[in-house]
């Protein structure tokens, strides 16, 4: 046998041994080692002077003086610390109150609370047990389809590895050479995008077939408004945010009222007023930020950039997207229009800001706010450039903290668990790494790689026609393998070849990462429904999970399409940032 088929051998035999169940960081290891052992053997040498032990220190070594790598037990201690700090319980709750009144109101609370914990966390399998907690239950109870209850908390909780801070990205990032601040961005819009296809589908679903997910009954509806606030509108106004505040220049009846605590203090109505306000300070917030972004900082940016501030991904003070005489007109078109809609929805909501609505503000801001806010923070000082991934990462674990010892739910238990559980997955993260960058090298030497180059090349593809191949192949390696198999043994087989098509290796991973979505969602390896099937009721069976998960893939892929037709949804982000 020639040395390229004995590469592809080594190709098929690694797939059949990790579909035994063999650990894939050492089967990749044992056989790099083996087949290696092989490549470089030499009769007129000892074996222990065999060069591939040498290769083998040399990969472990670069995996180990990686700086992409430096981010992943920071984020992943993120992760781990939210989940075990119990911080989803109220906010679940408090986002179903929310949409109380829209179609299929707990999928639609299950897919969104799935999306926001899946970024702070960016843990598969934590969010998709979390959620089959405290949804799972909740939607039967009420009668909803078991597939649609399946399907939302299987597909929802598979988004935690597409929308950034993402562990996948990392480790594609590192094995594509790839920036890890530009493909954040890059998988942003496509992130949120896919859940927007998620909720849209759900509500098509419950708009045709009313009966897959019942109305509420009205005692899951109903908001605990406190007994204050119904005094504190009968003295004031039945407006909250206009009672409010003339409470607060005319606080003599307001302090006369009782609440459970005891007596109204002004503490207290100063409390009650920003969160009142919180709505309207969140839209000038935004709007704020990004007229200093495309006004302010961008004018700022023409004088030069100090060395080394592009690679923490500042955009370049001459490749910035704005010219030096500011933005576009249309940019203050758009913008002027952003402005007139924000300040009428404004003014709708709070004219009927009653004690309802005062109430779901606040159990949101408590809920929500302060994970939103760390969310925020670590994605805006990575895209920004202010710090690098692995900087923001520090700031994410640290603000994960503390933000569980506010919440008074992290003991020292659940922070060794936390810790134990990130070396844990970090030495397996890491050990892929090696074991793959092993595999790879003795792929090469073979001529396993060349021959699989050659072999793409005499087909003639198109562009169009390679990228459906490539996406097609790793979509059918999804069904036995997991992310990890993927990213690490197959992408770098593809990588060489996309120069040859002239494709934005950004695209294309973003375009992976979408696709193995799907590796979740698809059997018989679909992790996603096994974890989902340890936390359910015994009535709810595997095969009653796997048809759920069945229209999300065909959603996966109608996003794929979406995006390849329309390029700029990966790629405008990073390129106006970055230039």
């Amino acid at each position: 046998m020639s040395d390229p088929f004995l590469g592809l051998t080594m190709l098929m035999l690694i797939v059949v041994v990790i579909m035994m169940g063999f650990p894939t960081a050492f089967t990749l290891m044992g056989l790099g080692m083996l087949f290696g052992f092989y490549a470089f053997y030499n009769p007129a040498e000892p074996w222990i002077d065999n060069r591939v032990f040498d290769l083998m220190v040399q990969r472990t070594y670069g995996a180990m003086t990686n700086d992409v790598l430096i981010s992943i037990p920071l984020f992943v201690l993120m992760g781990y610390v939210m989940e075990r700090g119990a911080l989803v319980d109220k906010m679940f709750y408090s986002v179903q109150l929310s949409f109380r009144r829209v179609p299929a109101s707990l999928a639609i609370t299950t897919l969104i609370v799935c999306t926001f914990w899946g970024i702070a966390s960016g843990l598969v399998g934590a969010v998709v047990v979390l959620m089959g907690v405290i949804a799972m239950n909740p939607m039967l109870r009420a009668g909803y389809d078991v597939k649609l209850a399946s399907g939302v908390i299987t597909a929802g909780g598979t988004l935690g590895i597409l929308i950034p801070p993402s562990v996948m990205i990392i480790v594609y990032a590192a094995v594509a050479g790839q920036s890890v601040v530009k493909l954040y961005a890059a998988t942003m819009f496509p992130g949120f995008f896919l859940a927007l296809l998620y909720v849209a589908y759900v509500l098509g679903w419950a708009a045709l077939n009313p009966k897959i997910a019942p109305t509420l009954p009205e005692e899951q509806t109903r908001v605990p408004v406190p007994i204050w606030m119904k005094r504190f509108e009968a003295l004031y106004s039945r407006n909250m945010l206009v009672g409010l505040l003339s409470a607060l220049f005319r606080p003599s009846r307001a302090m006369a009222v009782e609440t459970e605590e005891g007596r109204f203090t002004y503490w207290r109505l100063v409390k009650n007023a920003v969160a009142a306000l919180v709505p309207f300070l969140l839209v000038a917030s935004t709007l704020a930020l990004v007229w200093w972004y495309v006004v302010i900082h961008q004018q700022a940016s023409e004088v030069e950039a100090p060395e080394g501030l592009e690679e923490l991904g500042a955009p370049a003070a001459d490749g910035g997207p704005v010219a030096a005489d500011g933005p576009a007109t249309g940019f203050y078109i758009w913008f002027g229009i952003a402005v007139a809609i924000a300040a009428l929805a404004l003014v709708r909501y709070y004219i009927k800001m009653n004690a309802e609505r005062l109430q779901v503000v606040k159990l949101l801001v408590s809920s929500v706010m302060p994970l939103a806010i760390l969310t925020v923070v670590v994605l805006a000082v990575i895209l920004f450039g202010i710090t690098t991934a692995t900087e923001s990462a520090a700031v994410g674990a640290a603000g994960a903290f503390l933000l569980a010892l506010q919440a008074r739910t992290l003991n020292w238990q659940r922070t060794k668990e936390a810790v134990f559980l990130t070396a844990k997955t970090t030495a397996m993260v890491c050990w892929l790494f090696v074991g793959s960058a092993l595999f790879s090298a003795v792929f090469a030497i073979l001529g396993g790689q060349a021959l699989i180059e050659q072999w793409v090349l005499a087909l003639d593809l198109t562009p169009v026609q390679f990228m459906i191949l490539s996406q097609a192949i790793i979509f059918l390696l999804g069904w036995p393998l997991e992310w990890t198999e993927i990213i690490i043994i197959f992408v770098p087989i593809f990588l060489p070849l996309l120069r040859h098509f002239d494709i934005d290796p950004i695209l294309w991973g973003v375009l992976v990462f979408v696709n193995l979505q799907a590796a979740f969602l698809s059997p018989p390896v679909a992790m996603s429904a096994y974890y989902l099937k340890g936390v359910s009721p015994p009535h709810v069976t595997l095969n009653q999970i796997f048809a759920g998960m069945m229209p999300y893939m065909l959603i996966v892929i109608l996003c794929m399409v979406l995006m390849y037709l329309w390029p700029g949804m990966a790629l405008w982000l990073p390129e106006y940032l970055y230039g």
